[in-house]
């Protein structure tokens, strides 16, 4: 069977609503989906929620609500919101199922029985937020540890370790020989920087008499698994991982043919829970160098300069937008003003510029004139005339060659190289850069001018069809993006309407110059990208 293209995101934490952070990992994760899909590839998005955990106990207690209804009611916005966005993902992860519960166990009596678990008594601070055990080293120069811990208690009591010291070699080899374990490379840097402090092993349980909404520890009841190293898990548990079999080839095909997978991550995850904890517990339980995951580590959306905190009470509300905006254009704003891995600044002003500009001015406008050229002048049909009947030296003759010898091919090379290396915001760009191109060519053309001269007919249904054709390539390319507006030029279009609404109707392969043949005839234009208009 072939390979399936394996792409997972950090799962979600049911503590509190999502946000618009939330919003843009997944949105990430859904375009890099998309496009593999587009090129042809069997893809698996694992994505999901993360319930359990001393804050979740504690915010049920608060409410009132017992933590299963407390998760349940939260999970359903990320639910919603998924939804809203239009992310497709093929597997939801819930940490409180019976089939995650049971690889967790099983993983852990594997560590257990190979004596890679101990039970050992812990005195020491305490980060509640963090849940975890804090050493002198996560001090600040003032002695004191800083906020980004939250409430800290000194706390004394017994507990089982992983012995997470023991693998801190092979963690630095791997990251030394793998040059892209850690997308991107100033994050492997980071992390190698991380391994090298390493000191002691990881507590992975809490006693039962302060906590036990988790997964009860297989050897010793009165213990519930500590959140990481159950949330973690879920990125094979749900892929169908059999802890029960020691080796990956031994595995069923159904996950051998998936695993290892892309990881989208945010950076504040990856040192220590990712890229420590999670390469360590791999490691530990068989995974082999060439099997480990690949982590894509993304940025902080950012308002005026400050990390979003729901304390700091500067949360942006990613339903707010889409219901104000539109799916589309909080898609498109969200994977273009931003870096792949770097931070960003929010801004609502921003995301109406980027969009009427993008969007509304350059491709929309493309469409509807070019359509609108089609129905006015050719009742909707197009005709392919070959160069060799074209007279020479015509209007726009020369950025009509250039469109389809240099700007189609090399925006097309261009968007899959930046596409394979998930620079999302450079290979939209090259949708971008083509819609400008081909408005270009209408002013130079003149078509309204053409259509007034029969002797220019042959000329006039060269521009229409070249505008057509480069209006179809452009839907092919934004359709990662904007899976909904694609569909909507492509109906437009009347292309492929046996395909309508199915992710199927777009591949990467159809970006070909000249598919669409003679005589073609196509839809009525309607607006896809209104302009924004600002409060």
């Amino acid at each position: 069977m072939p390979k399936i293209f394996f792409i997972t995101t950090a799962i979600d934490y049911t503590n509190s609503p999502p946000h618009i952070g939330h919003a843009y990992e997944k949105v990430l994760a859904d375009v890099i989906a998309r496009y593999h899909r587009l090129k042809g590839e069997k893809v698996f998005f694992l994505t999901g929620v993360d319930q359990h955990g001393q804050k979740v106990q504690q915010s049920a207690a608060k409410a009132g609500t017992p933590p299963s209804e407390f998760v349940k009611e939260i999970t359903q916005k990320f639910i919603d919101l998924w939804k809203k966005l239009g992310v497709r993902y093929d597997e939801w992860a819930e940490t409180t199922s019976d089939r995650h519960k049971k690889v967790v166990q099983g993983i852990l009596q594997r560590l257990f029985d190979a004596g890679q678990i101990y039970k050992d008594k812990q005195a020491g601070y305490y980060s509640v937020r963090q849940e975890q055990f804090l050493t002198d080293k996560e001090r600040g120069p003032d002695g004191q540890f800083g906020p980004e811990w939250g409430e800290v208690e000194f706390r004394e009591e017994e507990n089982y370790y992983f012995k997470l010291s023991q693998h801190k070699e092979w963690l630095l080899r791997y990251l030394e020989e793998r040059k892209d374990a850690v997308i991107p490379d100033f994050r492997q840097t980071e992390l190698r920087n991380a391994v090298g402090r390493l000191s002691g092993d990881l507590c992975i349980s809490r006693p039962k008499s302060r906590l036990d909404w988790g997964i009860e520890l297989p050897f010793d009841k009165n213990f519930v698994t500590y959140v990481w190293f159950d949330a973690l898990t879920n990125y094979i548990s749900f892929a169908g991982y059999d802890p029960g079999l020691s080796t990956l080839k031994s595995q069923p095909s159904t996950f051998r043919d998936k695993w290892p997978a892309l990881q989208i991550i945010g950076k504040d995850i990856l040192v220590p829970a990712h890229g420590i904890y999670w390469l360590i517990m791999l490691h530990a339980i068989g995974f082999l160098d060439e099997q480990m995951p690949q982590l894509l580590v993304h940025g902080w959306w950012n308002l005026g300069g400050a990390k979003m905190s729901k304390s700091a009470g500067n949360i942006i509300d990613p339903f707010v937008l889409v219901d104000k905006y539109g799916a589309d254009a909080l898609r498109y704003y969200l994977m273009s003003d931003i870096a792949t891995g770097k931070d960003a600044d929010f801004s609502e002003e921003r995301l109406i510029a980027t969009c009427d500009s993008d969007l509304a001015n350059v491709i929309g406008n493309l469409v509807n004139r070019t359509l609108n050229m089609v129905i006015r002048y050719r009742d909707g049909r197009i005709t392919h005339v070959k160069d060799k009947d074209l007279a020479p030296g015509g209007p726009g003759s020369v950025e009509l060659q250039k469109l389809v010898e240099v700007e189609a091919p090399r925006s097309l090379e261009v968007y899959t190289q930046e596409m394979t290396s998930f620079q999302i915001t450079k290979a939209a760009g090259m949708a971008v850069n083509l819609g400008l191109y081909g408005n270009g060519i209408v002013e130079v053309t003149a078509p309204w001018r053409l259509a007034k001269d029969s002797s220019q007919d042959r000329r006039l249904d060269s521009v229409l069809y070249h505008l057509v054709e480069l209006v179809r390539v452009i839907a092919i390319l934004i359709s990662p993006l904007l899976p909904r507006a694609a569909h909507g030029i492509f109906d437009q279009l009347n292309w492929r309407m046996d395909l309508s609404g199915k992710d199927e109707r777009f591949a990467l392969v159809d970006a070909e110059w000249g598919r669409l043949p003679h005589g073609h005839v196509v839809g009525k234009p309607v607006p896809l990208f209104p302009r924004i208009e600002a409060d």
